[in-house]
């Protein structure tokens, strides 16, 4: 594998150029190409065999552009198709999960929240995760249906955002949480409306420098960092609307690349 290869990321849309930032963040010499399949967004709503397809398309097409590994920067995504994946695929995959586990280990009330799709929250591998730590702490979950197609708008504090998050905070904040875990790549957008809302003790937690971090150790492991000090391409492809990607990615408009195409 060709060590200055891009990473390849995608997502059912633009919230997980939340995760990209991350990457570029840790990772600056690595060229990347991201693809946001927001023609197909939101997959929290999909069935598991529609999300697996979806992601084989995806894969796909970030392995005919030459990515040297795959972050699978969509949490619903990560939790219903990245074992397939990683059976019938060679290249490395990075999924998301939502950060239970230390959210969980720092609770002081014992209870935590967690606002994802119904897809993730459905999913096998969110039970697996998620039912070992429920003998320890109390566990608030919440679909946080709605929102995706919203930030996906840039619709970030909207009054149609800020009803749906009052209405699915109610719970959390009865349940006495002290960690609200965002299960979902698209909420990290969501940070600034949560924190107005939500009482000042209570901590946002979402999966983003975990992820870039993992990504930095495995590519280390397999020999594949990029060790050039060459400025790296960072392409960005959407089948929705450039005008969202641009939206969300304005403070690197002279860096990137972004270009609509069908896939």
């Amino acid at each position: 594998m060709n060590n200055k290869a891009p990473i390849g990321i995608f997502d059912s849309g633009v919230g997980g150029t939340s995760i990209w930032k991350e990457i570029h963040k840790q990772l600056p010499h690595e060229a990347t190409v991201y693809l946001a399949d927001s023609a197909n967004a939101p997959y929290g709503n999909k069935t598991k065999e529609e999300i697996i397809s979806l992601c084989i398309k995806n894969t796909e097409h970030l392995i005919s552009l030459g990515c040297k590994i795959i972050i699978i920067a969509c949490n619903t995504a990560t939790t219903n198709a990245i074992t397939y994946l990683r059976n019938h695929y060679q290249i490395p995959f990075i999924g998301i999960e939502p950060a239970i586990k230390p959210a969980a280990l720092m609770s002081k009330t014992n209870s935590i929240g967690i606002l994802a799709t119904k897809g993730t929250l459905s999913s096998d591998l969110f039970y697996e995760t998620s039912k070992a730590l429920t003998l320890e702490v109390n566990i608030t979950e919440v679909v946080g249906a709605g929102l995706v197609p919203l930030i996906e708008n840039g619709e970030i504090e909207s009054s149609r955002t800020l009803a749906l998050l009052k209405k699915y905070l109610k719970p959390m904040v009865a349940a006495n949480i002290d960690y609200l875990v965002l299960g979902c790549s698209h909420y990290p957008y969501l940070i600034k409306p949560l924190q107005e809302l939500l009482p000042g003790n209570i901590k946002i937690i979402d999966s983003g420098e975990a992820v870039a971090k993992q990504t930095q150790l495995v590519l280390a492991s397999k020999s594949i960092s990029n060790i050039s000090e060459e400025t790296p391409r960072l392409l960005f492809f959407t089948n929705g609307k450039m005008r969202t990607l641009n939206f969300f990615l304005k403070e690197y408009k002279d860096k990137i690349e972004i270009s609509e195409i069908s896939f």
